[in-house]
């Protein structure tokens, strides 16, 4: 067992009193480490009475899903897919500034009517403090919603989550942030699957060449890749660099780039008035 703070001790059973007070529900479940924590933890504490939900669309990557079919079955928690078709609505295809709250609403449409299926007290996702600095519209309709985001409640920061699933020994506790493929596209740029594939394919291309924190953004025939600062220098060695060039054009691109001030959060923000961006770094 990993030895836990003070502080995390007193967070964790804050979370624990909050599921036994919502007394069942329904993670909304994606396989990053915010979400993975708390469907553990309502597993611990509720059991049969927590169930994970993860929406598959075409943005989410295959290998994004399949990462989280596994660590819900390690968790030993029910975990169930449902269909997402957030690409049916126009107003998230026309990838507005507001594309997440449309994506968002989906979810937790679906949530809803499965709550409801699967006979569940409240709709809960993995929201931590540190995204309420963020950009992110998606807050808004998970407000609109009713979802409840109990480590909000029970003051978790992006830290703290990655501390306590490292205490519950889930090999996610330091797997770097993801997001969705279309927020991989600029703003105005509509969302097609054609696209999301081309993205979704480069990306995994770069995985594999050992690439941990990957980016693909996209400007019709360029590629504009973001990697952790501590990655650029090994993507820049000749037969490394021969390599990513090669993906990209494989996977669609005419020109592929490399961003030199390395990955940050939502990068395609930068274009809108008064949202300030943090570089990430490992």
């Amino acid at each position: 067992m990993v030895p836990r703070s003070t502080e995390i001790e007193s967070k964790l059973a804050r979370l624990s009193d909050r599921l036994r007070e919502l007394g069942s529900v329904l993670v909304c479940y994606s396989g990053g480490v915010d979400s993975a924590f708390l469907l553990a933890a309502a597993h611990r504490e509720l059991g049969s009475r927590a169930v994970g939900m993860t929406a598959v669309s075409p943005s989410l990557a295959p290998a994004e899903r399949d990462e989280a079919v596994d660590l819900a079955r390690a968790i030993g928690a029910d975990h169930r897919l449902v269909e997402s078709k957030e690409m049916e609505d126009p107003d998230y295809v026309k990838n507005a500034p507001d594309r997440c709250f449309h994506c968002k609403s989906e979810l937790y449409r679906i949530a809803a009517a499965k709550r409801m299926e699967w006979n569940l007290s409240a709709i809960v996702n993995g929201t931590n403090l540190d995204d309420l600095g963020d950009y992110r519209p998606g807050l808004d309709a998970a407000k609109a919603a009713g979802v409840v985001s109990p480590l909000v409640e029970c003051g978790f920061s992006k830290a703290d989550v990655r501390e306590a699933a490292h205490v519950y020994t889930l090999p996610v506790w330091d797997k770097p942030a993801a997001a969705c493929l279309s927020s991989r596209i600029p703003y105005g740029t509509s969302v097609t699957r054609e696209r999301l594939t081309q993205i979704g394919g480069f990306e995994a291309a770069l995985k594999r060449l050992g690439f941990r924190v990957v980016r693909v953004r996209y400007h019709d025939d360029l590629a504009r890749i973001e990697l952790d600062t501590s990655e650029l220098v090994r993507a820049a060695e000749p037969a490394i660099r021969a390599e990513i060039v090669a993906a990209g054009k494989q996977h669609g691109f005419k020109y592929v780039t490399l961003d030199l001030i390395g990955y940050r959060t939502g990068s395609h923000n930068e274009v809108l008035v008064g949202r300030a961006l943090r570089v990430v770094t490992s």
